[in-house]
């Protein structure tokens, strides 16, 4: 069976709870959250999260805890060339991998960094260091630190294989350190994802190690190949396409890997029951989009 789902709202009352609630009702197996709002560190106590009756319904469910994944907030830069806002980075994910912990979950997404001073072996130096600090500091917690294949835009870190190879490659404790694949992400970093995923996996394979991939963002994208702008396109209607993104999911190699959508809502209107009920059936729905405005 595909282990599908989409990033879900974790706020309010229900909180965690509520994450499980809203993955459910996309009829998913699998789904994404970020423990606060994605553009600050604001975040409630782990006593606040509703976490015990998460994992009841969950259980009730058969949701499998290896298919949560948490998403660490988009602020965190680990490789700021500033020491205290680096110190203050690792400090904020520790805390975030103990939260992930305590969820049940057994992955923590990361984007990498970005080379704010435009040294991209420094800052691939400091992010690995600063990885390293974090498990040091979680050791005993089963948490990978899932860095993420990125597009590119301005200077992150991630846009090539060989950046993460570089980072991994620095990392004592490699079974605490895995990779999220992105789509999107990869197809605007300029790698042909629809065109030879199997010569993209081959590459990444040969650089990384396949075996390295823990969870893959399933995104279409707004742009044309190499365009590193990271615009997230609705599954099937950007340049990456219906088809691509489909072989990417049901991959033999990744079969029991999960796949996260992020693809952008539409007026409001969350996209992921539809499309999760696409790639199920295996059908394109050249209508989604205006059947999704129409419910507004």
């Amino acid at each position: 069976m595909v282990k599908i789902g989409s990033h879900v709202s974790m706020s309010g009352d229900d909180m965690y709870l509520g994450s499980v609630k809203e993955a459910l009702s996309y009829d998913a197996n699998a789904f994404m959250v970020y423990t606060g709002a994605p553009q600050n560190t604001l975040r409630k106590r782990i006593s606040d999260l509703r976490i015990e009756d998460a994992v009841n319904l969950m259980k009730e469910h058969n949701l499998s805890f290896d298919n949560v994944i948490v998403h660490a907030p988009y602020i965190i830069n680990l490789a700021n060339p500033d020491p205290e806002k680096r110190e203050f980075a690792i400090s904020f994910l520790t805390e975030e991998v103990k939260r992930t912990a305590a969820m049940h979950a057994k992955q923590i997404v990361l984007h990498p960094g970005s080379a704010v001073g435009g040294d991209r072996v420094l800052a691939v130096e400091w992010i690995a260091e600063g990885v390293k600090k974090v498990i040091s500091n979680t050791r005993g917690l089963d948490v990978k630190i899932a860095l993420e294949t990125m597009a590119g835009k301005g200077n992150e870190i991630g846009k090539t294989f060989e950046e993460l190879k570089a980072i991994i490659d620095l990392v004592d404790e490699k079974d605490r350190v895995s990779v999220c694949f992105d789509t999107c992400h990869t197809h605007d970093a300029g790698y042909e994802v629809k065109t030879n995923f199997d010569g993209v996996i081959k590459h990444f394979d040969e650089v990384v190690g396949k075996s390295y991939i823990s969870v893959f963002h399933v995104n279409d994208s707004k742009n044309p190949i190499g365009a590193a702008k990271d615009r997230h396109e609705n599954f099937g209607f950007g340049f990456l396409g219906f088809d691509s993104l489909l072989h990417v999911i049901y991959h033999q190699d990744f079969k029991d890997i999960p796949k996260i959508l992020e693809t952008p809502y539409v007026e409001g209107n969350p996209p992921y029951k539809e499309e999760i009920v696409m790639i199920k059936e295996k059908a394109f729905d050249p209508d989604l989009v205006l059947k999704l405005k129409s419910k507004s």
